[in-house]
């Protein structure tokens, strides 16, 4: 293709990191990867694939810049389930800057839908630091912001639940949630570094369907071919567990993202958007047997 990227994927051996890299693959486009373990079996796995993996770490800023070298395009992301919300923040920041040392003709930061609406929901926020910073680089960069995933729905602590033909969330049975499957994600990031100039300077929420828990147990029921009922959850059990996770879900049911779904088609409709149900039916459900064994 004519507008062929070389891209350093951050996180390529995590779930969004990954379906960034498939996508880039896929579409043609020349993929770097930076891993502190070089030699582990997930950035093994990525260099099979054809990606070219490099060493190096998202905290020294140097290293960033090395691996760096020869790439047009960064695909920057942060997680806080690890370290917590202040490193993320300041390991985002690092990245940026380097990003900026070397020289990257685009910038692509994944961050989280309605990030930039003041939700005190702390996981929000802590993107939102690093989005603020990226902005004010100087730099060509834009901003992909997803919702909630629907792989959420077979997360570890979801699967024991739908063996047990439970789907359960800390939300009334009614309640619509914007949801997005990493697939979309990845395609999405593929046509933000083609689009380039085009997307410069912009922030995108993406998501590719809304429903409620109710619709999501149906859904479930017939892509599982067996009888799943919706159960919410407690918020004060979330709340045990983690307050900015309970703060999140109260979030959820006091205001909610509202991505425009329908503009997302029409503008970006090489991303191949999938429903919640068209997920279902394409997800290989013999993990919650694997689960069970």
């Amino acid at each position: 293709m004519s507008n062929t990227r070389s891209v350093l994927v951050t996180g390529a051996t995590g779930q969004q990191g990954g379906a960034v890299v498939r996508a880039l693959i896929a579409r043609g486009h020349r993929v770097k990867a930076i891993s502190r373990k070089p030699d582990s079996d997930g950035a093994k796995r990525l260099a099979a694939a054809g990606v070219e993996v490099v060493a190096g770490d998202l905290n020294v800023g140097a290293s960033v810049i090395e691996a760096a070298r020869g790439v047009d395009t960064m695909f920057l992301m942060g997680s806080s389930y690890e370290a917590g919300t202040e490193a993320e923040t300041h390991q985002g920041i690092t990245v940026a800057d380097a990003a900026k040392a070397a020289g990257i003709g685009h910038l692509i930061y994944s961050s989280v839908a309605d990030a930039d609406n003041k939700t005190g929901i702390p996981h929000f926020d802590s993107k939102y630091l690093v989005e603020k910073h990226v902005a004010g680089l100087g730099i060509p960069y834009t901003i992909s912001a997803p919702v909630a995933f629907m792989e959420n729905t077979v997360a570890p602590w979801a699967i024991d639940g739908l063996r047990q033909g439970v789907y359960a969330a800390a939300l009334p049975p009614a309640r619509v949630l914007q949801q997005i499957t990493i697939d979309d994600i990845g395609a999405f990031v593929a046509a933000l570094a083609e689009r380039r100039e085009q997307v410069f300077g912009k922030r995108f929420d993406i998501a590719g369907d809304e429903l409620s828990g109710e619709q999501q147990a149906k859904i479930l029921t017939e892509a599982l071919g067996r009888p799943i009922t919706y159960r919410e959850l407690p918020i004060t059990a979330i709340r045990q567990q983690s307050e900015d996770t309970a703060l999140m879900f109260e979030w959820f049911d006091r205001t909610g993202y509202d991505a425009d779904i329908a503009a997302l088609g029409r503008d970006f409709p090489d991303v191949g958007w999938h429903s919640y149900a068209d997920w279902a039916r394409g997800f290989d459900w013999s993990v919650l047997d694997k689960a069970a064994g």
